[in-house]
């Protein structure tokens, strides 16, 4: 569906021609002070036989997007006084107790500061439980010190949030995103409609679980990766923070607290870190030269992103499947999509 066609045909046209070469599907969609403007599918999931036709409704491997659902659900948890921010940890970790780790707050893994290491081979992890290593790898910084984007931090968190809550991540999301059709692992009917991503020398095409080789390793559920869902399902969770700076309702977060968790928490020079959320830098950052500097959002491995900007009240989401054609840096179409977004509302 486009609505004010004439006013979003640049961005039409951009992803037209981006179909094919950048990614075999993908959708587009754009909302402004909280009401759909644009919405669009593109392509379809696979360039072969096996091609299935997209649709706004599709679901897409959210990839790094999924840290996004994981820490908005630790701050419903601090809204409700089950965790802190700031509060030691160790009632839910025992197993940092006398270590480096005991310092770790969930502030630190929110923004990226807990000094755990970004990642991890998923090679060394093959004969490895992956939560515990996430929990027991030694630190390659000490908490506070640094911004080091890091999946252990969010797989670590998702193993927290279990604990605190007694169900799985899996059923927490379903339950506290009931409105959502965002979920883990996609039943096996389904599929086929899911767009794919790369060929796998170990798995084959990868069309339907997770793409990320440590979620996979978890049976695709993880604080870090895992989750597949729609644009729309990515757009209303951006809303939830926009919802809480424009004055309007949602019902998930405190507005004060939603608030905190799209400021600065911690600088980088690359990409500054909210609660959660990324937070624009500089023009180099995927949403692109036009965007103001409080935008927050975030991308994924696979080729999806989300950036909303609080001064403009406007969100775009633009899920891809731009690893089907290779792992090259896909931020010059992101950013042409921003910022052909913000012309158009200009």
């Amino acid at each position: 569906m486009i609505l004010l066609a004439s006013k979003f045909s640049p961005i039409d046209d951009l992803l037209h021609k981006a179909t094919g070469t950048w990614f075999t599907a993908a959708v587009a969609r754009i909302e402004h002070r909280g009401k759909l403007v644009f919405e669009e599918a593109y392509g379809t999931t696979r360039d072969d036989e096996s091609a299935r036709s997209v649709y706004v409704d599709t679901s897409f491997d959210l990839a790094s997007i999924t840290k996004l659902f994981v820490s908005t659900l630790a701050l419903a948890f601090v809204d409700e006084g089950r965790l802190t921010l700031d509060g030691p940890l160790l009632d839910w970790a025992p197993e940092w107790r006398a270590t480096d780790h005991a310092a770790i707050t969930l502030r630190m893994l929110l923004a990226h500061t807990s000094g755990m290491n970004s990642g991890a081979d998923y090679r060394t992890l093959l004969d490895a439980n992956a939560q515990n290593f996430a929990l027991t790898r030694a630190l390659a910084a000490a908490p506070g010190e640094k911004v080091i984007y890091s999946d252990l931090g969010l797989i670590a968190l998702g193993a927290l949030l279990e604990r605190v809550a007694g169900m799985s991540l899996s059923a927490l999301l379903a339950q506290r995103f009931s409105a959502s059709s965002a979920r883990f692992v996609p039943r096996e009917r389904g599929r086929i409609a899911i767009p794919a991503t790369e060929m796998d020398a170990w798995r084959g095409r990868v069309q339907g679980f997770v793409h990320d080789e440590k979620a996979y390793l978890m049976n695709g559920v993880a604080g870090h990766a895992g989750l597949f869902g729609t644009a729309a399902d990515v757009a209303a969770l951006a809303e939830v923070y926009l919802a809480a700076l424009g004055g309007r309702e949602q019902a998930l977060l405190s507005p004060a607290l939603a608030r905190e968790a799209v400021h600065e928490a911690a600088y980088d020079p690359v990409l500054r870190r909210g609660l959660g959320w990324a937070l624009k830098t500089n023009d180099d950052n995927s949403c692109g030269r036009l965007m103001s500097h409080e935008t927050f959002g975030h991308t994924g491995f696979t080729g999806t992103c989300v950036w909303s900007d609080p001064q403009r009240d406007v969100t775009g989401v633009l899920l891809t499947n731009s690893v089907y054609f290779g792992r090259s840096d896909s931020r010059p179409l992101r950013a042409a999509f921003f910022e052909a977004l913000i012309e158009a509302i200009n």
